[in-house]
């Protein structure tokens, strides 16, 4: 009984009406979703413990390390998955509540541009988070951070840091990376399918 609820759940709220959608809800919700929940916690979970600073102070530490993360990565990423998947989950909700079936999707117009402005939103949203990905991490994790302690009031200004596990952080922020630039793709290829099933529907 549990496994039928599961399948007509997936069937009628999840499953995206277009073969692209489906394998971006697939590739979303299992690999990226794998990727923060278990591997992100086993590279970055210990980081600030792990954090030192030239002199070593617990409170040099957690100021610099601070000034190195203004948001840990994997909230970061945790805030992005609910974040993408929220355009996605109004529409389906949308059509769950009003029994709309996959194929009426593609047959009724005004269900076509909603479900194309769920998309594009989708799209937005990703850029946006890419962009802050960049901006907050960067592509590449260096062994040493130069923290700014002038406020702390000591005689040291500039502070050598070491980064923990620096090369590992750099292999997976460029794999999440890969994600993105994958799942922005999937979504532009979405809606070109869409477009393509429509003029077919059209001709028929």
């Amino acid at each position: 009984m549990s496994l039928n609820y599961i399948k007509n759940f997936y069937e009628v709220c999840v499953k995206p009406p277009i073969v692209v959608g489906q394998f971006h809800t697939l590739f979303f919700g299992s690999v990226r979703m794998f990727f923060l929940g278990v591997l992100s916690f086993a590279v970055y979970g210990n980081e600030a413990l792990h954090f030192r600073c030239d002199p070593d102070k617990r409170e040099i530490n957690l100021f610099c390390y601070n000034q190195f993360r203004p948001i840990t990565p994997q909230v970061f990423w945790a805030l992005q998955l609910v974040i993408v998947l929220v355009p996605g989950a109004i529409f389906h909700l949308y059509a769950a509540y009003k029994s709309i079936n996959q194929e009426c999707i593609l047959q009724r117009p005004i269900y076509n541009v909603i479900y194309v402005l769920s998309v594009l939103v989708r799209i937005s949203l990703e850029v946006i988070a890419f962009w802050l990905q960049i901006h907050l991490f960067g592509f590449l994790i260096k062994p040493l951070y130069l923290c700014d302690a002038g406020s702390l009031g000591g005689k040291f200004t500039i502070i050598k840091c070491t980064v923990p596990e620096h090369f590992e952080k750099t292999i997976f922020l460029i794999a999440m990376h890969t994600f993105a630039v994958i799942t922005v793709v999937l979504c532009v290829a979405e809606i070109f399918e869409i477009i393509f099933k429509l003029c077919f529907l059209i001709r028929q």
